[in-house]
């Protein structure tokens, strides 16, 4: 290049040319405001039509100048413009006799035209005139002189070193390298069985030009194309055997009848937990992991068919393993089946441990003789100590329903018993309430309840009950002197639950816990008493309520008078002689 920009020399073509560029193809005259050879207009002449330039100038080569599309002795002799001619005097007879050298060079390498194709090469045809080229035979990067004319750039593709010459927009595509063949091999030896050059050596092969490698054209090389092609099949089978298979269990459980066993299970029993509010999926989903159902979903689709009222409550359940979904629908819609053992309100000690040791499969007796063993370390708060009962855990075996498990023994279950009393005691605050009652000690507080709990037929009678046991033991009392004269206490110490029995041997009977016999409280609860009847213990009905009786055994009535009591105890009387044929 001069100090003027780019002259009309050949444009490099290589991508890795410094000057590569594609200003040739584009139909691009000189760089703008750069007119060639001192500033002269450069004169245009129209295209003509593909079909001129092939038959003027047939089957001609490529020449080493691109730029000399059309021989040379077809234009006039360029003579240096008269301008040109004053403004560089100096260099004026040296530049005319290289432009003569370099006019007669260009006519002994008569340039023929690559124009056999029909594209257009970007250069404006029939050209004023073509420079010699000072540069021929030098290197090509090299640093050259300046040129004799300004404008004028060197021809970068003259020697065999230099890049290739421009081709065709329609042949512009670059050559794959060639690739030696056991590349070739290493790319296809997957399909092929081997990797490369396996080291098979078989000979030569005299057609093949030497392959390295020595691989055969037969033999273990087809043995090889077998076994990859077994192993495709193999991959393939595979695919589709698995995604059938998922497919299949997909729209199963998607629109198919749940998975289900069949039968009562086998002979292997398990101890399965329903938590408190769990849903039937959920229930079904905890019966899943125990191995009990084969599916949550059946279980919840079998239990969804119970009546309304007979929902399946939470509890343990004593299971087997394989189920049917609707046998065990049918197991745990049984309260009877709950692997429990439920606390009845007022309901006695001595009925709890039979319970207990049927439900855990005790020996009779087992966890009475437990409890009385171990009533210390039972967890009683200390003002619950009493020499005088006959039970000291009556009364502290709280009303509610116990969760049993496989490691569940009667000890335990004892404990948790009197845990959940004392902190329902605490919870009430019986301690401070005793004193406001008139009582010696909480323990009276929950013996009162005890005996509410009795007496009562149901929670509306609880409060006047109460009311009842206050008001008959009071120091005023002169109607039964401070006697309850309760048949429950008497029926305690019996061990039974009769209220026909004679009157007169109840109050001929001697026991500190025969309140026939007896002033005050007994010594001790003589049942459990629940929430409803500690509740009314400690806020009695105040109605001034001195007598109960139950006429038709249901429903109780209070009187506050002996005689309104005497009326209906004759009625009762006269009712029960009836009813027993006497």
């Amino acid at each position: 290049m001069t100090e003027y920009g780019r002259g009309r020399g050949p444009e490099p073509w290589h991508p890795e040319d410094p000057l590569y560029g594609d200003q040739g193809w584009t139909g691009h005259q000189t760089q703008q405001g750069q007119a060639p050879y001192g500033g002269a207009p450069q004169q245009e002449y129209p295209q003509e039509p593909q079909q001129q330039y092939q038959q003027q100038y047939p089957q001609q080569q490529y020449a080493e100048h691109p730029q000399q599309a059309y021989p040379q002795q077809q234009y006039p002799e360029y003579q240096q413009p008269q301008q040109y001619a004053e403004q560089q005097p100096a260099y004026a007879p040296q530049q005319h006799q290289q432009h003569q050298q370099h006019q007669q060079h260009q006519q002994q390498h008569q340039q023929p035209v690559y124009d056999t194709e029909g594209w257009d090469t970007g250069q404006v045809p029939y050209m004023a005139a073509v420079q010699a080229d000072p540069y021929v035979g030098a290197e090509p990067y090299a640093q050259q002189p300046v040129p004799g004319y300004p404008g004028e750039a060197p021809d970068l593709y003259a020697t065999a070193e230099a890049y290739p010459p421009p081709r065709p927009p329609g042949q512009r595509h670059l050559e794959p390298e060639p690739v030696e063949q056991e590349e070739e091999e290493a790319e296809s030896g997957f399909l092929a069985g081997g990797g490369g050059r396996d080291g098979d050596d078989d000979g030569g092969d005299p057609a093949g030009g030497g392959r390295r490698g020595g691989r055969s054209k037969g033999g273990k090389a087809k043995q090889r194309s077998g076994a990859a092609c077994l192993i495709a099949t193999l991959v393939i089978v595979g695919v589709l055997g698995g995604g059938g298979y998922y497919g299949y269990t997909y729209i199963k459980a998607r629109f198919g009848a749940p998975e289900d066993y069949a039968g009562e299970g086998t002979g292997e029993s398990i101890d399965v937990e329903i938590p408190k509010g769990s849903g039937l999926l959920q229930m079904g989903v905890i019966l899943k992991k125990a191995g009990v159902v084969a599916s949550a979903q059946a279980f919840a689709d079998a239990a969804a068919k119970l009546p309304p009222g007979k929902a399946i409550q939470a509890g343990v359940y004593p299971l087997k393993k394989k189920m049917s979904a609707a046998a065990v629908v049918e197991v745990m819609s049984d309260p009877s089946k709950l692997n429990v053992v439920t606390v009845a309100e007022g309901k006695r000690n001595a009925e709890v441990y039979k319970l207990i040791d049927a439900k855990l499969g005790k020996p009779e007796g087992t966890t009475n003789e437990i409890a009385r063993r171990e009533a210390k370390n039972m967890g009683l708060p200390a003002w619950a100590a009493n020499p005088k009962a006959i039970d000291p855990l009556e009364g502290f075996l709280y009303p509610a329903r116990y969760d049993l498990s496989s490691d569940t023994t009667p000890e335990s279950l004892l404990k948790q018993m009197v845990k959940n009393a004392t902190d329902k005691y605490g919870e009430m605050g019986i301690e401070a309430k005793a004193k406001e009652l008139g009582l010696e000690n909480p323990l009276q507080v929950v013996t009162v309840a005890s005996l509410v709990n009795a007496e009562g037929k149901n929670h509306d009678d609880f409060r006047k009950m109460a009311e009842v046991v206050y008001n008959r033991l009071k120091k005023t009392n002169d109607v039964t002197n401070q006697k309850l004269e309760f048949d429950s206490t008497y029926n305690y110490i019996k061990g039974k639950s009769d209220i026909n029995f004679s009157l007169k041997e109840a109050r001929a009977f001697e026991h500190p816990y025969n309140t026939h016999n007896v002033k005050g409280l007994p010594p001790g609860p003589i049942g459990n008493p629940g929430a409803d009847a500690l509740n009314a213990t400690l806020n009695p009905d105040h109605g001034g309520w001195m007598f109960f009786v139950s006429v038709d055994g249901d429903k109780t009535t209070f009187t506050k008078t002996y005689e309104e009591h005497q009326k209906l105890a004759d009625e009762f009387l006269a009712r029960q002689k009836q009813k027993n044929g006497g």
